[in-house]
Protein backbone atom coordinates (compact mmCIF):
# COMPACT_ATOMS: atom_id res chain seq x y z
CA UNK A 1 0.00 0.00 0.00
CA UNK A 2 2.63 2.49 0.50
CA UNK A 3 4.44 1.67 -2.49
CA UNK A 4 1.39 2.26 -4.03
CA UNK A 5 1.01 5.39 -2.79
CA UNK A 6 4.33 6.74 -3.08
CA UNK A 7 3.86 5.91 -6.46
CA UNK A 8 0.80 7.92 -7.30
CA UNK A 9 2.69 10.68 -5.66
CA UNK A 10 5.41 10.55 -8.03
CA UNK A 11 3.15 10.79 -10.93
CA UNK A 12 1.59 13.49 -9.86
CA UNK A 13 4.83 15.48 -9.21
CA UNK A 14 6.21 14.48 -13.01
CA UNK A 15 2.66 14.78 -14.87
CA UNK A 16 0.76 17.18 -13.85
CA UNK A 17 -3.02 17.39 -14.56
CA UNK A 18 -4.14 18.69 -18.21
CA UNK A 19 -7.43 19.53 -18.67
CA UNK A 20 -9.30 17.28 -20.38
CA UNK A 21 -10.09 19.42 -22.98
CA UNK A 22 -12.65 17.51 -26.70
CA UNK A 23 -10.55 16.95 -29.42
CA UNK A 24 -11.71 19.46 -32.19
CA UNK A 25 -14.12 21.99 -33.13
CA UNK A 26 -16.52 22.09 -36.11
CA UNK A 27 -16.53 25.47 -38.44
CA UNK A 28 -19.16 24.51 -41.13
CA UNK A 29 -21.27 26.52 -43.48
CA UNK A 30 -25.26 26.25 -43.86
CA UNK A 31 -26.21 25.26 -46.47
CA UNK A 32 -23.36 23.60 -47.98
CA UNK A 33 -24.74 23.18 -51.24
CA UNK A 34 -27.53 24.55 -53.19
CA UNK A 35 -28.45 25.84 -56.87
CA UNK A 36 -28.53 29.37 -57.64
CA UNK A 37 -29.72 31.60 -60.73
CA UNK A 38 -27.29 34.15 -62.62
CA UNK A 39 -28.73 37.41 -60.90
CA UNK A 40 -30.10 36.19 -58.36
CA UNK A 41 -29.17 36.17 -54.46
CA UNK A 42 -28.63 33.83 -52.15
CA UNK A 43 -27.30 33.64 -47.72
CA UNK A 44 -24.97 31.41 -46.46
CA UNK A 45 -24.80 30.86 -42.82
CA UNK A 46 -21.36 30.69 -40.85
CA UNK A 47 -21.75 28.09 -37.61
CA UNK A 48 -19.00 27.24 -34.97
CA UNK A 49 -19.98 23.05 -33.22
CA UNK A 50 -17.55 23.26 -30.12
CA UNK A 51 -18.07 19.55 -29.48
CA UNK A 52 -18.73 19.81 -25.97
CA UNK A 53 -15.38 22.65 -25.55
CA UNK A 54 -15.56 25.93 -23.68
CA UNK A 55 -14.03 28.17 -26.56
CA UNK A 56 -13.97 32.60 -26.43
CA UNK A 57 -12.67 33.22 -29.59
CA UNK A 58 -13.27 32.55 -33.21
CA UNK A 59 -11.52 33.77 -36.36
CA UNK A 60 -13.35 32.74 -39.78
CA UNK A 61 -11.50 33.73 -42.85
CA UNK A 62 -13.23 32.28 -46.04
CA UNK A 63 -12.68 32.91 -50.01
CA UNK A 64 -15.11 33.06 -52.91
CA UNK A 65 -14.32 33.31 -56.57
CA UNK A 66 -14.85 37.00 -57.11
CA UNK A 67 -15.63 36.61 -60.75
CA UNK A 68 -18.39 34.53 -60.04
CA UNK A 69 -19.75 36.00 -56.74
CA UNK A 70 -20.46 39.04 -54.80
CA UNK A 71 -20.90 39.91 -51.58
CA UNK A 72 -23.75 41.98 -50.80
CA UNK A 73 -24.04 41.81 -47.09
CA UNK A 74 -21.23 40.21 -44.86
CA UNK A 75 -23.83 41.11 -41.32
CA UNK A 76 -23.30 39.48 -38.28
CA UNK A 77 -27.09 39.38 -37.97
CA UNK A 78 -28.25 37.43 -34.89
CA UNK A 79 -24.00 36.52 -34.13
CA UNK A 80 -23.39 34.92 -30.53
CA UNK A 81 -20.18 36.63 -30.77
CA UNK A 82 -20.36 39.77 -28.65
CA UNK A 83 -16.83 41.46 -28.98
CA UNK A 84 -15.79 41.88 -32.34
CA UNK A 85 -11.81 42.13 -32.05
CA UNK A 86 -11.84 43.92 -35.67
CA UNK A 87 -15.08 44.62 -38.17
CA UNK A 88 -15.94 41.79 -40.23
CA UNK A 89 -14.46 42.39 -43.72
CA UNK A 90 -14.82 41.19 -47.20
CA UNK A 91 -13.39 41.88 -50.51
CA UNK A 92 -15.14 41.78 -54.01
CA UNK A 93 -11.78 42.08 -55.66
CA UNK A 94 -9.71 39.68 -54.29
CA UNK A 95 -12.36 37.17 -52.97
CA UNK A 96 -11.90 37.18 -49.56
CA UNK A 97 -13.91 37.32 -46.09
CA UNK A 98 -12.81 37.74 -42.82
CA UNK A 99 -14.97 37.70 -38.98
CA UNK A 100 -12.87 38.14 -35.83
CA UNK A 101 -14.52 38.22 -32.64
CA UNK A 102 -14.67 36.87 -29.10
CA UNK A 103 -17.35 35.54 -26.18
CA UNK A 104 -16.35 36.61 -22.64
CA UNK A 105 -16.89 34.55 -20.14
CA UNK A 106 -17.14 31.49 -23.22
CA UNK A 107 -19.61 29.69 -24.92
CA UNK A 108 -20.23 25.87 -25.40
CA UNK A 109 -22.75 25.25 -28.36
CA UNK A 110 -23.29 22.77 -31.25
CA UNK A 111 -24.61 25.38 -33.07
CA UNK A 112 -23.45 28.72 -33.11
CA UNK A 113 -23.67 31.49 -35.65
CA UNK A 114 -20.88 33.46 -36.34
CA UNK A 115 -22.72 35.19 -39.08
CA UNK A 116 -24.88 35.15 -42.16
CA UNK A 117 -23.53 36.39 -45.79
CA UNK A 118 -25.21 37.50 -49.00
CA UNK A 119 -23.95 36.73 -51.85
CA UNK A 120 -25.12 38.11 -55.40
CA UNK A 121 -24.65 35.66 -58.59
CA UNK A 122 -22.71 37.32 -61.06
CA UNK A 123 -22.05 34.61 -63.91
CA UNK A 124 -23.03 30.56 -64.20
CA UNK A 125 -20.53 28.08 -63.20
CA UNK A 126 -19.98 25.89 -59.93
CA UNK A 127 -18.25 27.35 -57.12
CA UNK A 128 -16.57 27.06 -53.94
CA UNK A 129 -16.61 28.92 -50.51
CA UNK A 130 -13.99 27.48 -48.63
CA UNK A 131 -12.69 28.58 -45.13
CA UNK A 132 -8.80 29.38 -45.22
CA UNK A 133 -6.30 27.82 -42.78
CA UNK A 134 -5.81 30.85 -41.18
CA UNK A 135 -9.31 30.15 -39.34
CA UNK A 136 -9.42 29.03 -35.92
CA UNK A 137 -11.12 28.68 -32.59
CA UNK A 138 -9.42 29.36 -29.09
CA UNK A 139 -10.17 27.26 -26.45
CA UNK A 140 -11.14 29.30 -23.09
CA UNK A 141 -8.59 28.73 -20.48
CA UNK A 142 -6.91 31.81 -20.13
CA UNK A 143 -3.77 31.13 -22.71
CA UNK A 144 -5.80 31.43 -25.84
CA UNK A 145 -5.14 27.90 -26.60
CA UNK A 146 -5.92 26.86 -30.11
CA UNK A 147 -8.79 23.81 -30.61
CA UNK A 148 -8.05 21.72 -33.53
CA UNK A 149 -10.64 22.94 -36.32
CA UNK A 150 -12.61 20.72 -38.38
CA UNK A 151 -13.62 22.72 -41.34
CA UNK A 152 -16.72 22.07 -44.17
CA UNK A 153 -16.99 24.45 -47.15
CA UNK A 154 -19.86 24.81 -49.84
CA UNK A 155 -19.97 23.60 -53.33
CA UNK A 156 -22.87 25.86 -55.39
CA UNK A 157 -24.45 25.20 -58.66
CA UNK A 158 -24.88 28.63 -60.26
CA UNK A 159 -26.95 28.13 -63.63
CA UNK A 160 -28.41 31.09 -66.39
CA UNK A 161 -32.30 31.14 -65.89
CA UNK A 162 -34.21 29.01 -68.15
CA UNK A 163 -34.99 30.27 -71.26
CA UNK A 164 -37.71 32.42 -71.04
CA UNK A 165 -37.95 33.18 -74.94
CA UNK A 166 -36.39 31.23 -77.65
CA UNK A 167 -33.96 28.43 -77.74
CA UNK A 168 -30.77 29.36 -78.43
CA UNK A 169 -27.38 27.33 -79.61
CA UNK A 170 -24.08 27.91 -80.71
CA UNK A 171 -22.11 25.82 -83.15
CA UNK A 172 -18.83 27.70 -82.36
CA UNK A 173 -19.05 27.39 -77.56
CA UNK A 174 -21.75 24.69 -77.67
CA UNK A 175 -21.11 24.70 -73.77
CA UNK A 176 -21.56 27.84 -71.70
CA UNK A 177 -19.85 26.22 -68.80
CA UNK A 178 -16.22 25.39 -71.06
CA UNK A 179 -13.90 28.16 -71.92
CA UNK A 180 -12.97 28.59 -76.01
CA UNK A 181 -10.06 30.16 -77.44
CA UNK A 182 -12.08 30.87 -80.61
CA UNK A 183 -12.85 34.45 -80.22
CA UNK A 184 -15.98 34.73 -83.14
CA UNK A 185 -19.01 33.21 -81.37
CA UNK A 186 -21.92 31.92 -83.54
CA UNK A 187 -25.40 31.83 -82.49
CA UNK A 188 -28.74 29.96 -83.62
CA UNK A 189 -32.38 29.52 -82.37
CA UNK A 190 -35.29 27.87 -83.46
CA UNK A 191 -38.17 30.41 -85.21
CA UNK A 192 -41.40 29.11 -83.88
CA UNK A 193 -44.71 29.77 -85.33
CA UNK A 194 -46.01 33.18 -84.91
CA UNK A 195 -42.37 34.85 -84.59
CA UNK A 196 -41.77 36.86 -86.88
CA UNK A 197 -38.95 39.26 -85.70
CA UNK A 198 -36.34 39.09 -83.10
CA UNK A 199 -34.20 41.97 -81.07
CA UNK A 200 -30.96 40.73 -80.12
CA UNK A 201 -27.59 42.17 -77.95
CA UNK A 202 -24.29 40.67 -76.87
CA UNK A 203 -22.95 42.42 -73.49
CA UNK A 204 -20.88 41.12 -69.98
CA UNK A 205 -24.64 41.37 -68.12
CA UNK A 206 -25.92 38.23 -67.60
CA UNK A 207 -29.66 39.66 -67.46
CA UNK A 208 -29.53 42.35 -70.10
CA UNK A 209 -32.51 42.61 -72.11
CA UNK A 210 -32.67 43.98 -75.69
CA UNK A 211 -34.64 46.80 -76.80
CA UNK A 212 -37.67 46.88 -78.91
CA UNK A 213 -35.97 47.81 -82.49
CA UNK A 214 -36.19 45.03 -84.93
CA UNK A 215 -32.87 43.36 -86.33
CA UNK A 216 -34.86 41.45 -88.72
CA UNK A 217 -36.20 37.55 -89.23
CA UNK A 218 -33.35 36.18 -89.27
CA UNK A 219 -32.21 33.11 -87.23
CA UNK A 220 -28.35 33.43 -87.39
CA UNK A 221 -25.64 35.62 -85.71
CA UNK A 222 -21.80 35.49 -85.59
CA UNK A 223 -19.33 37.99 -84.20
CA UNK A 224 -15.92 38.70 -84.65
CA UNK A 225 -12.74 39.77 -82.24
CA UNK A 226 -14.39 39.63 -78.77
CA UNK A 227 -12.83 40.64 -76.41
CA UNK A 228 -11.60 37.68 -73.60
CA UNK A 229 -13.94 37.33 -70.79
CA UNK A 230 -17.59 35.89 -70.06
CA UNK A 231 -20.12 37.30 -72.33
CA UNK A 232 -23.90 36.36 -73.27
CA UNK A 233 -26.07 36.50 -75.67
CA UNK A 234 -29.45 37.65 -74.98
CA UNK A 235 -32.43 37.21 -78.09
CA UNK A 236 -36.40 38.48 -77.79
CA UNK A 237 -38.69 37.31 -80.23
CA UNK A 238 -41.89 39.26 -81.55
CA UNK A 239 -45.13 37.49 -81.77
CA UNK A 240 -48.17 38.46 -82.85
CA UNK A 241 -46.72 42.08 -82.26
CA UNK A 242 -45.78 41.46 -78.89
CA UNK A 243 -42.58 41.05 -77.63
CA UNK A 244 -41.79 38.08 -75.44
CA UNK A 245 -39.24 37.54 -72.84
CA UNK A 246 -35.40 37.46 -72.98
CA UNK A 247 -33.28 34.16 -73.38
CA UNK A 248 -29.68 34.34 -72.24
CA UNK A 249 -26.76 32.31 -73.81
CA UNK A 250 -22.99 32.62 -71.83
CA UNK A 251 -19.59 32.31 -74.15
CA UNK A 252 -16.35 31.85 -72.34
CA UNK A 253 -13.71 33.29 -74.53
CA UNK A 254 -9.91 33.26 -73.76
CA UNK A 255 -7.17 33.45 -76.50
CA UNK A 256 -4.81 35.29 -74.74
CA UNK A 257 -1.81 32.48 -73.32
CA UNK A 258 -0.72 32.17 -69.27
CA UNK A 259 1.41 34.85 -67.83
CA UNK A 260 5.40 34.38 -68.18
CA UNK A 261 6.41 32.48 -65.41
CA UNK A 262 10.61 31.97 -64.09
CA UNK A 263 10.77 28.53 -62.56
CA UNK A 264 13.31 27.70 -60.14
CA UNK A 265 15.83 24.84 -60.56
CA UNK A 266 17.21 23.02 -57.29
CA UNK A 267 20.08 20.34 -58.56
CA UNK A 268 20.44 19.42 -54.80
CA UNK A 269 18.09 17.54 -54.27
CA UNK A 270 17.45 18.02 -57.99
CA UNK A 271 13.75 19.64 -58.52
CA UNK A 272 12.18 22.05 -60.69
CA UNK A 273 9.91 24.64 -58.96
CA UNK A 274 7.33 26.37 -61.16
CA UNK A 275 3.98 28.11 -60.84
CA UNK A 276 1.96 29.68 -63.29
CA UNK A 277 -1.39 32.28 -63.26
CA UNK A 278 -4.14 32.98 -66.54
CA UNK A 279 -6.02 35.90 -65.85
CA UNK A 280 -9.19 34.46 -67.50
CA UNK A 281 -9.86 30.87 -67.09
CA UNK A 282 -7.15 29.44 -64.98
CA UNK A 283 -4.30 27.08 -65.41
CA UNK A 284 -5.35 23.63 -66.41
CA UNK A 285 -2.18 21.74 -66.32
CA UNK A 286 1.74 21.29 -67.05
CA UNK A 287 3.57 19.79 -69.41
CA UNK A 288 7.30 19.23 -69.41
CA UNK A 289 10.43 17.97 -71.49
CA UNK A 290 13.86 17.19 -70.62
CA UNK A 291 16.66 17.20 -73.00
CA UNK A 292 19.98 15.81 -73.23
CA UNK A 293 22.16 18.21 -75.08
CA UNK A 294 25.30 16.18 -75.43
CA UNK A 295 23.54 13.33 -77.68
CA UNK A 296 24.05 13.70 -81.31
CA UNK A 297 21.92 14.55 -82.90
CA UNK A 298 20.10 16.14 -79.79
CA UNK A 299 16.49 14.47 -79.73
CA UNK A 300 13.01 16.15 -80.25
CA UNK A 301 11.63 17.02 -77.23
CA UNK A 302 9.11 15.17 -75.30
CA UNK A 303 6.89 16.25 -73.59
CA UNK A 304 4.81 14.40 -70.40
CA UNK A 305 2.42 15.77 -68.16
CA UNK A 306 3.66 16.92 -64.63
CA UNK A 307 3.21 19.04 -61.45
CA UNK A 308 5.53 20.67 -59.01
CA UNK A 309 7.74 20.46 -58.14
CA UNK A 310 9.19 18.21 -61.36
CA UNK A 311 12.20 15.66 -60.15
CA UNK A 312 14.96 15.78 -62.51
CA UNK A 313 15.53 12.44 -63.49
CA UNK A 314 19.60 12.56 -64.11
CA UNK A 315 22.39 13.78 -62.30
CA UNK A 316 24.74 12.88 -65.62
CA UNK A 317 27.21 15.82 -66.14
CA UNK A 318 26.39 17.50 -69.06
CA UNK A 319 24.66 19.99 -70.82
CA UNK A 320 20.11 19.78 -70.43
CA UNK A 321 17.33 22.17 -71.90
CA UNK A 322 14.13 22.15 -69.87
CA UNK A 323 10.68 23.13 -71.28
CA UNK A 324 7.96 23.78 -69.47
CA UNK A 325 4.53 24.65 -71.24
CA UNK A 326 1.40 25.36 -68.90
CA UNK A 327 -1.91 25.27 -70.22
CA UNK A 328 -4.94 26.66 -69.99
CA UNK A 329 -8.88 25.92 -69.69
CA UNK A 330 -9.40 27.08 -73.09
CA UNK A 331 -6.38 25.49 -74.59
CA UNK A 332 -3.83 28.50 -74.69
CA UNK A 333 -0.03 27.80 -73.71
CA UNK A 334 2.84 29.54 -72.21
CA UNK A 335 6.41 28.14 -72.85
CA UNK A 336 9.46 28.47 -70.86
CA UNK A 337 12.58 27.37 -71.91
CA UNK A 338 16.12 26.88 -69.71
CA UNK A 339 19.59 25.56 -70.36
CA UNK A 340 21.82 24.08 -67.68
CA UNK A 341 24.74 22.51 -66.93
CA UNK A 342 25.24 19.97 -64.06
CA UNK A 343 29.21 19.53 -63.98
CA UNK A 344 28.82 17.50 -60.69
CA UNK A 345 26.82 16.70 -58.47
CA UNK A 346 26.97 19.90 -56.22
CA UNK A 347 27.55 22.41 -58.94
CA UNK A 348 25.58 23.44 -62.09
CA UNK A 349 25.30 26.56 -64.41
CA UNK A 350 21.38 27.57 -65.41
CA UNK A 351 22.15 29.95 -68.95
CA UNK A 352 20.66 33.21 -67.82
CA UNK A 353 20.11 32.75 -63.87
CA UNK A 354 23.85 32.11 -62.27
CA UNK A 355 25.90 28.93 -60.69
CA UNK A 356 24.26 26.45 -58.21
CA UNK A 357 26.62 25.77 -55.66
CA UNK A 358 24.88 22.87 -53.42
CA UNK A 359 21.45 23.86 -53.88
CA UNK A 360 22.34 27.85 -53.18
CA UNK A 361 21.60 29.67 -56.98
CA UNK A 362 24.12 32.80 -57.10
CA UNK A 363 23.23 35.44 -60.43
CA UNK A 364 25.69 35.71 -62.24
CA UNK A 365 26.16 39.53 -61.18
CA UNK A 366 26.91 38.23 -58.00
CA UNK A 367 29.17 35.38 -59.05
CA UNK A 368 31.30 37.78 -61.07
CA UNK A 369 31.23 41.14 -58.48
CA UNK A 370 32.31 38.17 -56.50
CA UNK A 371 35.19 37.36 -58.45
CA UNK A 372 36.17 40.23 -59.18
CA UNK A 373 36.74 41.28 -55.41
CA UNK A 374 38.49 37.75 -54.83
CA UNK A 375 40.87 38.81 -57.62
CA UNK A 376 41.46 42.12 -56.65
CA UNK A 377 41.90 40.91 -53.25
CA UNK A 378 44.44 38.08 -54.71
CA UNK A 379 46.41 41.17 -56.50
CA UNK A 380 46.77 43.40 -53.21
CA UNK A 381 48.19 40.69 -51.23
CA UNK A 382 50.52 39.74 -53.61
CA UNK A 383 51.67 43.57 -54.16
CA UNK A 384 51.65 44.11 -50.25
CA UNK A 385 53.56 40.82 -50.05
CA UNK A 386 56.16 41.90 -52.25
CA UNK A 387 56.05 44.94 -50.76
CA UNK A 388 56.68 44.10 -47.12
CA UNK A 389 59.30 41.90 -48.10
CA UNK A 390 61.27 44.95 -49.81
CA UNK A 391 60.50 47.15 -46.74
CA UNK A 392 62.23 44.29 -44.79
CA UNK A 393 65.15 44.03 -46.40
CA UNK A 394 65.92 47.19 -46.30
CA UNK A 395 64.77 47.61 -42.45
CA UNK A 396 67.32 44.44 -41.93
CA UNK A 397 70.28 46.55 -43.88
CA UNK A 398 69.93 49.73 -41.84
CA UNK A 399 69.99 47.34 -38.12
CA UNK A 400 73.27 45.81 -39.98
CA UNK A 401 74.83 49.32 -40.56
CA UNK A 402 73.53 50.72 -37.00
CA UNK A 403 75.60 47.07 -35.73
CA UNK A 404 78.82 48.12 -37.62
CA UNK A 405 78.53 51.78 -36.03
CA UNK A 406 77.92 50.85 -32.51
CA UNK A 407 80.80 48.40 -33.51
CA UNK A 408 83.12 51.49 -34.68
CA UNK A 409 82.20 53.51 -31.91
CA UNK A 410 82.99 51.15 -29.06
CA UNK A 411 86.70 50.61 -30.63
CA UNK A 412 87.30 54.26 -30.80
CA UNK A 413 86.03 54.41 -27.36
CA UNK A 414 88.63 51.99 -26.37
CA UNK A 415 91.38 53.22 -28.35
CA UNK A 416 90.88 56.41 -26.35
CA UNK A 417 91.42 54.79 -23.32
CA UNK A 418 94.57 53.14 -24.85
CA UNK A 419 95.95 56.82 -25.73
CA UNK A 420 94.93 58.04 -22.32
CA UNK A 421 96.31 55.41 -20.20
CA UNK A 422 99.76 55.58 -22.67
CA UNK A 423 99.39 59.26 -21.47
CA UNK A 424 99.42 58.54 -18.08
CA UNK A 425 102.56 56.17 -17.80
CA UNK A 426 104.54 58.68 -19.88
CA UNK A 427 104.02 60.98 -17.46
CA UNK A 428 104.83 58.65 -14.58
CA UNK A 429 108.42 57.63 -16.41
CA UNK A 430 109.16 61.75 -17.27
CA UNK A 431 108.81 61.77 -13.52
CA UNK A 432 111.02 58.81 -12.85
CA UNK A 433 113.67 59.88 -15.44
CA UNK A 434 113.96 63.59 -13.47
Amino acid sequence: MKKLLFILLIGLFFFPIIPAYGESAFLYLSPSEGTFSVGSTFSVSIYVNTKGNEINAVEADLKFPPDILQVTTPTAGESFISEWLTPPSYSNTGGTISFKGGIPGGITTSAGLISTITFRVKSSGLVRIEFLETSKVLFNDGKGTPVFAQIQGGVYNLLIPLPAGPKITSSSHPDPEIWYSNSSPIFSWEKEEGMTEFSLSLSQNPLESPDNISEGDFTLKSYDGIADGIWYFHLRAKRNNVWGNTSHFGVRIDTAPPKKFEPRIEFNPGFVFFKAEDFHSGIDHYEISLVYLEETPTPTPFFIESTSPFRIPSDTPGRYSIIIRTYDKAGNYQEVEREFQIVSSLISFVAGRGIQIKGIMISWWVFYLALFFLIFGLGYLIFYLLRNRGFRKGLKEIDEALREIKKIEERETEAQKIREKFEEEKEKLEEKLK
